[in-house]
């Protein structure tokens, strides 16, 4: 990552190349200001850069290359701030070119992040009553001073009466007697406590209702539990505790999470015979449930392919042009850039009919608005850094011509990514905020609004019926009303709805409605570029550097990229209250673009390929481990920017075939074809 705070540094970036290099032979060391170590509290920010000199300590203009660990620290616009307690290091690189017999130089600047002091706790429980002979199930929050939530609190319980109730250092609370007690939860000197009146157990009997016989892997199963009283009268507040037990088929050993429950959902990630067990005090209730596996898997068929091996292939659209024929746009990277169209109107043949090219290092993201009207081209690394949003008319969809292109209101910093409706466009600023023009008149947009979240990293924008869903890093999941009108935004005025903290990497999200459960799911995908702690971290640099094609000369290059992450299921049926309820995660691969049509979930998974996913029904679980995957395939060629080497970027459906980008080997068509149905 070039880091942006480094002003004079990026001035290099407009100079003649012999000037960049001439500039770089001079540099002798780096320098950070401040300088020394760094000491930083969880969410303070201060002035950071770094600077290169020459022997006379003289400041040079030329590029350094600035990272830190994601999640933990971020430097951007001559702040360095601190997320995350540790000790880190931040790490400035300049190199010499590949060329000049010079090791590159290095500094390293170590950064200490101390949490700030606890002062609130908040205690909640699980539903229900605390009765004499049941357990009841509490958690706790802390927070710092200024509102922020402390990850992962070491907390402290305890109750008032042992006699009347004790609890465990997972907040799990179990009454032994009638009367009054207190649980108390610690952290750092804060505190909460909560206060129980206990009394008798007034349940006599417990039945378990809901539940078929027999189910598929994946499928949901939902439960109620109705404890009774002498009297045949429901305990509606009597709390109860949730188990399954899994028997596998004879002969196999299972792993012992072969399912999971939560509040009375269950689900199965293997076939076999479950007990789901229902417990209130002294009392309990089971089923017995068998799961067959779900089979979703079609056979794919490979139908066409057009080979892009000079540059790397970026986002691309597939859709119907006015003129009534299909076309494929792409983006590209390495490709001076480009953008490339193709005709696919016959999906196993796709004719390339023309390029664009703009002032752009990279063209990561192209779209094409509902109507087939136009479509929007990205640009990062501009040489003049006059980056901003490309307009394409497709007037004439094989010859597209560039409309306008729009700079201002922040957008001459780089566009990663946009998000066209038939008359707007949202387009990401420098990773910022997006910026929304109005494009009723192609070739002259103009401002309409935008939206900026505090303190945070954008890297994706969806808008669905009025919200504008994006994917914000280490924020997570921000929604934002720009026309839904219920929490009074407009295009001109949008205003926050919520937001959802996931894992910290959040890349990509895709709002789809269910057409099975009618539930609006948000599907977001983490992207980290690396497998670092696992054991197999990738290829070591040694084998040469993964950005780079293979240079049959010297036997460098041609590395494979290395990628982490899963797709994370939410369900925004109520936007203001969204919940985690299940993922997609392959082991070892990381997620990139994402498309959910029919109840499919098309997804490009990177070195883990395309992967089709059945996302029918209630959602719950690890998607992968329950039988859910329609098809996968890996495209390879020889003939690749890396050879032999998978790394798809995008996907999706379009008139009966899918559609990918691999950005090693260019533009796929493939369809999945249809079960066959046994013979009666």
């Amino acid at each position: 990552m070039r880091s942006p705070l480094l002003a004079p540094a990026l001035l290099a970036l407009a100079l003649p190349l012999q000037g960049q290099q001439d500039a770089a032979a001079r540099v002798t060391r780096l320098e950070a200001h401040p300088g020394g170590d760094i000491s930083l509290m969880v969410g303070q920010s201060q002035p950071f850069q770094i600077i290169a000199l020459d022997a006379a300590g003289e400041v040079v203009d030329v590029s350094v290359t600035v990272s830190a660990p994601r999640g933990a620290l971020q430097v951007r616009r001559g702040q360095i701030t601190a997320l995350q307690a540790g000790t880190f290091e931040v790490v400035a690189v300049h190199s010499f070119g590949p060329n000049s017999g010079r090791a590159p130089l290095q500094l390293r600047v170590s950064v200490t992040v101390a949490w700030p002091a606890i002062e609130r706790v908040e205690i909640s429980a699980d539903h229900g009553r605390l009765y004499e002979g049941t357990t009841l199930r509490h958690s706790a929050r802390a927070y710092h001073g200024d509102g922020s939530e402390r990850i992962d609190p070491q907390i402290e319980w305890s109750t008032s009466d042992a006699t009347v109730a004790t609890v465990d250092r997972f907040g799990v609370v179990t009454a032994h007697g009638s009367g009054h007690v207190t649980v108390n939860a610690t952290a750092e000197g804060a505190g909460a406590s909560r206060q129980f009146d206990v009394v008798p157990f007034p349940g006599v009997s417990i039945q378990l209702e809901g539940g078929p016989d027999e189910v598929r892997t994946g499928d949901v199963v939902s439960y109620t539990a109705v404890v009774r009283d002498a009297d045949g009268k429901p305990v509606g507040d009597a709390p109860i505790e949730w188990s399954h037990a899994y028997l596998p088929p004879v002969g196999v050993k299972a792993p012992p999470a072969a399912g999971q429950i939560d509040n009375g959902k269950f689900v199965a990630d293997l076939a076999g015979v479950f007990t789901i067990r229902a417990s209130a005090g002294p009392l309990s209730a089971r089923h017995m449930l068998d799961v067959t596996r779900r089979d979703a898997v079609q056979e794919l068929q490979v139908v066409g392919h057009a080979l892009q091996n000079t540059m790397r292939t970026t986002d691309f659209w597939v859709f119907e042009g006015v003129n009534g024929r299909d076309y494929v746009i792409t983006g590209s990277k390495v490709a001076n850039g480009h953008a490339f169209v193709f005709d696919v109107t016959d999906p196993g043949n796709p004719v390339k009919t023309d390029s664009i090219q703009v002032d752009a290092r990279a063209v990561n993201d192209v779209k094409v608005s509902p109507d087939g009207r136009y479509a929007t081209m990205t640009r990062e690394g501009a040489s003049n850094r006059q980056n901003g949003v490309v307009i394409l008319d497709l007037a004439d969809p094989a010859h597209p011509v560039i409309a306008s292109e729009y700079k201002d209101h922040g957008l001459t910093g780089g566009v990663h990514n946009a998000f066209p409706t038939n008359t707007h466009v949202f387009a990401l600023s420098n990773g910022d905020k997006y910026v929304i023009l109005d494009v009723t008149d192609l070739y002259n947009p103009t401002f309409a609004g935008e939206y900026d979240h505090p303190d945070s990293r954008l890297h994706d924008v969806w808008v669905h019926e009025g919200l504008a869903y994006s994917a914000e890093w280490d924020t997570g999941i921000v929604v934002v009303d720009v026309g839904d009108g219920r929490w009074g935004g407009s295009i001109e005025n949008p205003k926050l709805v919520s937001t959802l903290r996931l894992t910290g990497s959040t890349h990509a999200v895709f709002p789809y409605v269910s057409q099975s459960t009618g539930k609006l799911y948000v599907f977001a995908g983490d992207e980290r570029m690396n497998r670092s702690g696992l054991a197999w971290a990738g290829y070591p640099r040694s084998m040469g550097s993964y950005a780079d094609q293979y240079d049959p000369e010297t036997g460098l290059g041609g590395v494979p990229l290395t990628t982490r992450g899963y797709i994370q299921v939410v369900d925004f049926s109520d936007p203001e209250n969204p919940e985690m309820v299940a993922r997609y995660e392959v082991s070892e691969f990381g997620t990139h673009n994402i498309w959910v049509e029919n109840d499919i979930l098309y997804q490009a998974y990177y070195e883990g390929g395309f992967r089709a996913v059945d996302v029918s029904g209630e959602l719950m679980g690890n998607l992968y481990t329950q039988d859910r995957e329609v098809a996968v395939f890996k495209p390879a060629t020889p003939a690749g920017y890396t050879p032999n080497a998978t790394m798809v970027w995008s996907a999706m459906p379009f008139k009966g075939h899918v559609w990918f980008s691999d950005t090693n080997s260019g533009i796929w068509s493939v369809k999945m074809l249809p079960k066959e149905r046994p013979i009666s």
